[in-house]
């Protein structure tokens, strides 16, 4: 998600290194700026204290959800539903699963002019009981390190997010803890960042 500032490509030769690469802000030269290191040898207790290093997103994308019973005693169903996607030329962001379903997040702009012709592929090779679309949903990922060892990082978060009242849609989060994808409304994605932003990064470590 961090692609249209540094592409990936471009950060893992140095990154295998450790050559420092450092961040600034154009409206504040002077200002110390970010500092994107493979490890840091010191660290200052304000840093070890901050489990939160960086926090990016992006409007527009949509949910389907796919429910069925028995679902996951139904061998490559997860591969049949992505073979849609693939067929029709739309990329799958993320895909957060429940008890008897699973939800593929999808570009709302790439996937409006196939949307109907997905849905129908779906429900015929996959029968789910039902099938839904959630439109105008914005993507958050929240970045860290260390975040594994740290208890409750992810209830620190959500309860920053509810307590302003941000509905959270959609949850996606890797055993490892390094990001955390939330899904919320369009609307609330410049008011989430700055939630996220005051409690995480200015705040510390939001206790």
């Amino acid at each position: 998600m961090g692609a249209n500032v540094l592409h990936e490509e471009a950060v893992f030769p140095v990154r295998q290194i450790n050559i420092p690469i450092n961040i600034r802000n154009t409206n504040a030269p002077d200002e110390a700026g970010t500092l994107i290191c493979e490890h840091f040898d010191r660290e200052t207790h304000e840093e070890r204290a901050r489990f939160i290093t960086g926090i990016s997103g992006h409007t527009g994308f949509s949910i389907i959800t796919l429910r069925k019973s028995r679902l996951a005693a139904e061998p490559g169903a997860l591969r049949s539903a992505l073979a849609v996607f693939e067929q029709f030329g739309v990329p799958v962001e993320h895909i957060p699963g429940g008890i008897d379903s699973f939800s593929p997040v999808v570009s709302s702009e790439q996937a409006a002019p196939v949307l109907y012709d997905i849905l129908g592929e779906l429900h015929r090779c996959c029968a789910p009981d039902s099938l839904t679309v959630t439109d105008n949903i914005a993507l958050i990922a929240v970045v860290g390190r260390k975040m594994a060892s740290l208890p409750g990082v992810s209830g620190k978060i959500f309860g920053a997010l509810g307590a302003h009242n941000v509905n959270i849609r959609m949850i996606a989060q890797g055993p490892d803890e390094i990001n955390i994808i939330v899904g919320v409304e369009n609307g609330d994605f410049e008011k989430a960042i700055r939630i996220l932003y005051n409690s995480f990064v200015i705040g510390g470590s939001g206790q």
